[in-house]
């Protein structure tokens, strides 16, 4: 009673005063709506590939038997970047542009198992003894190219075949000489006109150290045949070659195999579900102090390893 007025202006704006707040809670809630849906979308975008690269053979998720190292070989221009591309799924890349080294990383789901297949592209490494040597070392399957329009790249993959055998002969067993895992792609088979070697001369050359496939990284002819073979020769199985897969995101395989759900899925289901890999945009070659390692592990099995073996 003392206050009229006070009271008086308190009851005349209590009804603006409430509007006011409810209009600055409706923009709030739109302001807070619209940052977490911003947010949102910003994570998806940086989460559509792994802040690392995927090994899983590191969280138990891959047999170490199941993980293989394709070692790629040739002389230049001859199409082994663009074999590879084929064999990621890849469409064939018609710009040439010298490779200074490539390292891929492919990794199926099949059957309930998964697959891990490193390719390393080392041809550039000629110039380098010492790193074309530890390619060579720790490959599984090689896999050399030469061009049916060039014949020093053919004479150049005899050469190849040689430095190979000599390698390998230092980790088998003196006793027990295992034949080296080698596919040859005779390549640009579609260059009829440009071609100048015959299959007698390549079997002439080769001899029988090494199967050859004619192949055209351009059409495509050829690289189911050379695909097939390299899941042979890896114990791999047949759905590794591109057309019986297919391609899925790297974290969708991720959370397929290493997921508590994927876990479980892929103890259980062996044999169901449709073949699937998935491409690591980030693989790294592993570092030579780890690859010489394994070198020398490998080495020491059989007998002592030789004092400055790679060279």
């Amino acid at each position: 009673s003392q206050h009229p007025k006070v009271s008086n202006i308190t009851k005349t704006g209590m009804g603006i005063i409430k509007t006011v707040k409810g209009c600055w809670r409706r923009q709030d809630k739109r302001m807070t709506s619209r940052r977490s849906s911003s947010s949102g979308r910003r994570q998806v975008s940086i989460d559509r590939v792994p802040k690392k690269p995927v090994d899983l053979t590191e969280l138990g998720a891959t047999k170490s038997k199941n993980c293989h190292r394709v070692v790629v070989l040739g002389a230049p221009k001859v199409g082994k970047t663009n074999i590879l591309r084929r064999f990621l799924g890849e469409d064939y890349e018609e710009h040439y542009e010298p490779t200074v080294e490539d390292f891929y990383r492919k990794m199926f789901h099949i059957g309930g198992e998964t697959y891990q297949v490193d390719l390393l592209d080392a041809a550039s490494e000629k110039d380098f003894p010492a790193k074309r040597r530890l390619s060579i070392l720790t490959g599984d399957i090689f896999l050399l190219v030469f061009s049916l329009d060039d014949r020093e790249s053919l004479n150049e993959v005899r050469e190849l075949l040689d430095e190979i055998k000599a390698a390998k002969a230092k980790l088998q067993k003196p006793n027990h000489p295992a034949k080296v895992p080698v596919l040859v792609c005779a390549n640009k088979a579609d260059l009829d006109a440009q071609r100048v070697l015959s299959n007698s001369e390549v079997v002439d050359i080769l001899g029988e150290d090494a199967p050859f496939f004619e192949t055209s990284a351009k059409t495509g002819a050829g690289l189911e045949a050379v695909f097939a073979a390299l899941a042979a020769l890896g114990g791999l199985p047949d759905e590794t070659s591109p057309s019986r897969h297919q391609i899925i995101p790297i974290l969708t395989y991720q959370s397929l195999c290493v997921g508590k759900r994927g876990i479980r899925m892929r103890r259980h289901s062996r044999g169901l579900g449709a073949p699937c890999a998935a491409v690591d945009p980030l693989a790294r070659r592993p570092s030579f102090a780890s690859d010489l390692r394994l070198v020398l592990g490998s080495s020491t099995q059989h007998k002592k390893p030789e004092k400055r073996q790679v060279q």
